[in-house]
């Protein structure tokens, strides 16, 4: 009885948090007619966000890259098929990998960025501050954050799959001598646009919008302490990772 006592709690609270990250998210979606008016402040959240995580990004997606091409060369070569290791690079980052990578990289560096920083906002009542200002801080200080997180993602996935093909190519067609023209065409002639790359973008796009959601949420609501805020960053980590990989299967089970 006790553990099913628990077990119900922990139910109620799952509930409760997913009630409240819901009215939240409809609270930005509210907001962002106003944000959209002073594009400044979103392009510098997309800066912060986005374009400060390009290192991180290029560097990993050129090691999955190379991974996916030394596995699937190996793999492929017991069936004399290395002429397919181009697409099998390609639908592979751009299917995938590319989305869900890009995504928990972003929880880890950009999402526990707006955490922490929205969340010292709440513990040095910045937030405060401006509400008795009359100044709404979600208006104000959320929207442009959540809108420059679902622009950056689908931009930050290009890049990886980008860089992840190169990375294979580099191993494959340099390193392990596999044909070039085979490469290119092979990736040309099975890679659609359609059901493959779009497939991708909108993935990024929901799992940015996923990983954004959880930031803001956490650090707006995080306790204004300085414990607070490092589980509020915590719990980004991990609802993020946990909302992407759910996610991921519930699309890829309706796409494909």
């Amino acid at each position: 009885m006790r553990l099913l006592r628990e077990a119900w709690y922990i139910l109620l609270g799952f509930l409760e948090m997913l009630g409240a990250c819901g009215l939240f998210l409809l609270r930005l979606i509210r907001y962002t007619p106003y944000a959209l008016r002073r594009p400044g402040l979103i392009f510098q959240q997309v800066f912060n966000i986005g374009a400060m995580s390009l290192v991180l990004i290029m560097v990993s997606g050129l090691f999955v890259g190379m991974v996916l091409g030394l596995q699937g060369f190996n793999t492929l070569n017991k069936f004399a098929a290395t002429t397919a290791l181009g697409t099998l690079v390609a639908l592979s980052l751009l299917r995938e990998l590319g989305p869900v990578m890009t995504a928990l990289l972003f929880a880890g560096r950009a999402g526990t960025a707006l955490t922490s920083e929205i969340g010292l906002m709440r513990a040095t009542e910045q937030l405060a501050g401006m509400e008795m200002m009359a100044v709404d801080p979600v208006r104000r200080i959320v929207v442009p954050r959540f809108l420059g997180g679902v622009i950056s993602m689908p931009l930050l996935v290009g890049v990886f799959n980008a860089v992840g093909i190169l990375g294979g190519y580099f191993l494959g067609v340099i390193h392990m001598h596999v044909d070039q023209g085979s490469f290119w065409s092979d990736i040309h002639a099975r890679v659609d646009l359609k059901d493959d790359f779009f497939s991708g973008v909108f993935k990024s796009f929901v799992f940015g919008m996923a990983a954004t959601l959880i930031a803001v949420f956490e650090g707006y609501y995080a306790q204004p302490t300085a414990e607070g805020v490092s589980r509020a960053t915590t719990r980004t980590v991990v609802n993020s990772a946990v909302a992407v990989l759910a996610l991921d299967f519930l699309l890829t089970a309706l796409m494909f």
